[in-house]
């Protein structure tokens, strides 16, 4: 048996081995010449014991037959397989130039290089997928390229022949395929079904190409780790870095391309290299594009003509249509959504953690080009916390164009965030991006993604938008912990967990006094308490939000908190306004904010800007109970009662046990007089045992002449009364409902003392009709100096 280390110059067969000229796990390659036929060729010896019997060596010339059958310009022509001295090698066509490895290292190329190469990388897999054939082994190293810019794919000798009637082969494992010592060399450009051993098809051949067309167009290969362990992990589990953060001047066409190719599922990938050729085609839009071909100079002029005719021609269009077809602001936004962050501990009391960095990086996106780009809000996304349904299907029923989904493993004072974007028309990727760092530095995480994020979707930021966003809340990363339990516990709203909130929250501050989001969550805590009467706890949010403002005048949820402030307890309706005005161009994201909005404008204003906002507030939160049952009481308090009853149906259809659309949809059904349909929907909402949800109840048994009914619900209000804050407006409407308007005009009194929030619908409120001509009543009014 010949050594192969002493085969230059000796002769095997008719073939003068002349120089070696690569190697790897599956042979050395030698350049030699065909004395028969006097030609140069290349030769690879397989490694000695790589064919252990006769069997295995009449496969092997069975599928070299098969492969010699390639006939095609861009595929390096097998010629022979034979056995000589005691070793088994493939004839090959010997390829002058070098390999695209030794290119890339050498330069850097251009987007149309990339095209121009990867476009005749995918006709030769074209070729030879159409014939059964798949590379198995397609990277740089095996791809040359002629002194003309002529791609020749290398090695098919290595592939496979697959039935496609049995759905593909099966993958031989990694240490049948590539010996140790070649592993990292081959593995980076491995699909994942064929790292995990499964059955593969040409679409693995897709995911190498799209690999290969990553590294052309970045300098950097997809998958970089040098750990085999961790490039099993990351070819199996972690999404990319999306192509133009690493080179922004390739299109975004490029990099959906290479993104495609490289979806984890195959199923998610183009399912053959002629659909692959199709959009490269259509991005260089030149299907004979070869690397240095010039255009003749008449092609030139004539591009340019229909270049400047298309400029002229979309001006025009554009003109008319915002001559004709004005758009609304909201129509010209790009709309996202933030998916809930995935908890990947393993342990669920981390949920706080992922649930927070979410909300955070909502509010933080929302402000980042706030007039260019829109955040679906937190209370919407939740739905699909654990969700198994596609992007499309979500980014149809929230309305939005693109998709974040992340996920969060945290392990001590380490954690790893792992986020991707995704376009929800084609469900492929426009960038993908993992971070390990310490805990303290997920702000900067946050603000990354956010700008990688704006730079996906062609967004500019003012560099004082950059400056004020880049700035971290806190340098005390047991303070942000704090908050964040403080944040989750707020969002699970039941008692017990109401007050957890406003413990972590507390916490917070102590360790940090100038966390200004701190303070701002801990107003709400107390905006939303009932815990205490509105002349306490009302104080106290004041308080807390003026701190925040203090801290930081741009937190656009301080200023939603301090407008809410001024309208429900201070009655200061021009400073509410401005305080809502200031938050909306903070933030135009900011869903509950146009919530509250709308019912301000709602209870001093016109209905048209009501409905507007409330609008507003449901494209940005389509999901939330809240802000479709406030919808419903919009429409209630500026009387239109059978949008009312829609909007309201609306909200149970979202959720069917929801007391407070119940309650809503009762309203509308008894100002029409309804009446049978509003007790049955008054008592769905007196089921949920909160004490407010019964008032409805009462009313309609008032109007209805059932006083009996009625006061057995009042009564039990009293003693629930005694227990517990009831707003005293509430009382007044029962009794003007038992027709006891004296006693009515006393509970608004008594109202109007403890600033009791209900008061500032009493100008629009049609329970107070029976009131109005009454001189106490308009005096009250008056007091209230509701805006004319």
């Amino acid at each position: 048996m010949t050594d192969s280390s002493s085969l230059i110059g000796q002769t095997i067969s008719h073939y003068r081995m002349i120089e070696r000229i690569g190697a790897g796990g599956m042979g050395e390659v030698y350049r030699a010449r065909d004395e028969h036929l006097d030609r140069e060729v290349a030769i690879k010896v397989l490694p000695q014991r790589t064919l252990i019997d006769e069997h295995a060596r009449k496969l092997l010339h069975k599928e070299a037959v098969t492969l010699s059958k390639l006939n095609h310009s861009h595929i390096a022509t097998i010629y022979d397989f034979d056995t000589q001295q005691g070793l088994d090698f493939l004839v090959m066509e010997y390829v002058s130039g070098e390999t695209l490895s030794q290119h890339l290292s050498a330069s850097v190329l251009s987007e149309k290089e990339v095209a121009a190469l990867g476009l005749q990388i995918v006709q030769a897999l074209e070729e030879a997928h159409e014939h059964g054939i798949i590379h198995r082994d397609l990277k740089p190293a095996n791809i040359a390229i002629t002194s003309k810019g002529q791609v020749k794919v290398l090695d098919f000798g290595l592939a496979k022949l697959f039935d496609p009637t049995r759905g593909g082969l099966k993958a031989e494992t990694l240490t049948q395929s590539v010996d140790n010592s070649n592993l990292i060399g081959t593995l980076p450009y491995m699909a994942p079904e064929q790292v995990n051993g499964e059955h593969i098809d040409a679409r693995a051949d897709i995911w190498a190409a799209g690999c290969v067309l990553y590294e052309m167009a970045t300098h950097q290969r997809s998958f970089r780790e040098e750990s085999t362990a961790r490039l099993f992990d990351s070819i199996l589990h972690q999404v990319v870095v999306a192509p133009r953060a690493l080179n922004p001047r390739i299109s975004p066409e490029m990099e959906r391309i290479i993104l495609k190719c490289l979806a984890k599922e195959p199923e998610n990938r183009y399912q053959s290299a002629k659909e692959l050729l199709v959009d490269l085609r259509r991005l260089t839009g030149n299907s004979t594009m070869v690397v240095g071909h010039q255009k003749h100079p008449l092609w030139k002029l004539v591009s340019k003509l229909a270049t400047l005719l298309i400029a002229l021609a979309l001006g025009t269009a554009y003109f008319v249509s915002r001559r004709y077809w004005p758009q609304s602001a909201a129509a010209q936004r790009i709309m996202l959504a933030v998916l809930p962050f995935e908890n990947l501990s393993g342990d669920p009391k981390q949920e706080y953690f992922s649930d927070g960095l979410t909300e955070e990086m909502i509010s933080q996106l929302g402000r980042w080009q706030p007039q260019r780009l829109g955040v679906i809000a937190r209370t919407s996304t939740t739905h699909y916390k654990g969700s198994k349904k596609r992007i499309d299907q979500i980014g149809h029923e929230l309305g939005v164009s693109y998709v974040l989904e992340g996920s969060v493993r945290r392990e001590e004072d380490r954690v790893r965030i792992a986020t991707e974007l995704i376009h929800v028309v084609d469900q492929t990727p426009l960038w993908s991006e993992t971070y390990e760092r310490q805990a303290a530095d997920v702000f900067a995480v946050q603000s990354e993604v956010a700008s990688r994020i704006t730079q996906s979707l062609a967004l500019e930021l003012l560099p004082s938008q950059r400056a004020s966003l880049l700035r971290s809340p806190t340098k005390d990363s047991a303070a942000h912990e704090a908050y964040l339990k403080g944040l989750y516990y707020l969002n699970n709203v039941t008692g017990e967990n109401y007050e957890r909130a406003r413990t972590h929250l507390e916490r917070a501050i102590e360790l940090d006094p100038r966390y200004a989001p701190a303070y701002a969550a801990l107003a709400e805590y107390y905006w939303g308490t009932d815990k205490l009467p509105p002349q306490l706890a009302m104080p106290k949010a004041e308080e807390f939000t003026l701190k925040s403002l203090q801290l930081d005048e741009s937190l656009p949820e301080a200023h939603s908190a301090l407008a809410g402030i001024r309208f429900y307890y201070n009655w200061d309706w021009s400073a509410a306004e401005k305080e809502f005005t200031r938050s909306l161009e903070l933030n135009p994201s900011g869903a509950e904010t146009h919530r509250l909005y709308s019912l301000y404008l709602a209870s001093v204003s016109g209905a048209d800007q009501a409905v507007r906002e409330i609008r507003r507030a449901q494209q940005l939160d389509p999901l939330s109970l809240n802000i479709n049952t406030s919808a419903g009481w919009v429409f209630n308090y500026t009387r239109q009662y059978d949008q009312a009853i829609e909007q309201c149906r609306k909200a149970l259809e979202i959720d069917p046990d929801y007391v407070s659309a119940h309650d809503c949809l009762g309203e509308g059904y008894l100002a029409k007089g309804m009446f049978e349909q509003a007790v049955a929907e008054f008592r769905r909402a007196a089921s949920g045992g909160e004490p407010v949800r019964t008032v409805g109840l009462a009313r309609a048994y008032g109007i209805m002449g059932k006083k009996n009914e009625a006061r057995k619900v009042l009564d039990e209000l009293t003693k629930a009364s005694r227990q517990s804050y009831f707003p005293p407006y509430l009382f007044g409407a029962i009794h003007v409902a038992l027709g006891e308007n004296q006693l009515g005009l006393v509970w608004l009194e008594e109202a109007y003392t403890h600033r009791d929030p209900y008061m500032v619908h009493l100008k629009r409120d049609a329970t107070f009709d029976p009131l109005r001509s009454d001189p106490r009543f308009q005096d009250l009014l008056r007091r209230m100096s509701f805006p004319q």
